[in-house]
């Protein structure tokens, strides 16, 4: 039987079948490959009109997603993509990134995740070069033979967890000026924090804030925490549940009190005590000083993700 070509388009917004059959994609990619077919907002978007839609079908079915978030200001537009790990190898994927690349515009970005070979490949096709390194790192909890140092507070500091929404403004407020460089945590609205504590994973006892003692309404930073529940695969293997520092943000101007290591190192301990095995964390790969502190907590490098685009010479 003759299969049809694969027909790729772009669209604004998915119908709810398409949705569905996009986060299937991501899911079945990652149980092929060992890493994310799609970052957690790249999946988050699917069912929004916030991002350009790009998808080819063969023979009626889902075959291959990207999406294309729109760069701020002067910063390049961010194309996530992924391809059914059965229809890999038929040239869906190089048409699926030739026609996101095409409405994304010539500087535009793509994540490979993990920076597979095939990525790698796909990528030297289209004349696209490594410009941005996102490292996963991760380290054991509960390990005798690497214990965590203890948390001490200073006394002109207070620490404590997510009040309720009343604390949204002031993590706002931090999250876009310790991110503003950055193409996807910076430049929130309010409705990304509140997404975020509306979701089912979302814990307030895992979500700590920082206040200096003699101004206990102006935030100085944040760590966000989360859980990632254990996954059965259908072999039957189970990943166990892991533990993320999902966010770090300190406020401009408050760097050299170290409140970037206070707060990581509660949110590690508050990790530990709810038994989780193991921490992973996503930090740039040119961020010497980050890099430098995870180091010194204990954590190692494990996985890398990396967008291509054409070079700046080019």
């Amino acid at each position: 039987m003759v299969r049809e070509a694969a027909v790729t388009d772009t669209r604004e917004k998915l119908d709810d079948d398409t949705a569905r059959a996009a986060r299937q994609l991501s899911d079945k990619a990652e149980v092929a490959d060992g890493v994310a077919g799609l970052s957690e907002q790249a999946v988050a978007a699917i069912d929004t009109d916030r991002v350009t839609h790009v998808v080819s079908f063969r023979d009626g079915v889902l075959v291959g997603y990207a999406n294309i978030t729109p760069g701020r200001d002067d910063e390049p537009a961010m194309i996530e993509a992924v391809v059914d790990p059965e229809a890999r190898g038929q040239g869906i994927g190089g048409s699926l990134v030739a026609a996101a690349l095409e409405k994304a515009g010539p500087t535009a970005r793509i994540w490979a995740h993990g920076d597979l070979p095939a990525a790698q490949a796909l990528a030297r096709s289209h004349g696209l070069a490594p410009l941005r390194e996102l490292l996963s790192m991760r380290r054991p909890l509960g390990d005798p033979q690497n214990p965590l140092p203890p948390l001490t507070v200073p006394d002109d500091l207070v620490l404590r967890t997510y009040a309720g929404p009343d604390d949204d403004a002031e993590i706002l407020r931090v999250n876009n000026a310790a991110f503003d460089w950055h193409p996807e945590q910076g430049g929130w609205s309010i409705d990304e924090i509140t997404g975020r504590t509306g979701a089912d994973w979302f814990d307030p006892e895992g979500l700590f804030l920082v206040f200096d003692h003699a101004d206990p309404n102006t935030l100085l930073g944040f760590h966000w925490t989360k859980v990632h529940p254990a996954v059965t695969h259908d072999d039957g293997d189970v990943e166990p549940s892991i533990g993320e520092v999902y966010i770090v943000g300190v406020d401009t101007g408050t760097q050299g009190r170290g409140l970037g290591k206070l707060l990581t190192l509660a949110g590690l301990i508050h990790l530990e005590d709810r038994g989780l095995p193991i921490v992973e964390l996503y930090v740039e790969g040119d961020n010497a000083a980050a890099l430098h502190t995870y180091g010194k907590l204990g954590f190692s490098r494990h996985s890398i993700d990396v967008a291509y685009g054409r070079p700046v010479d080019a």
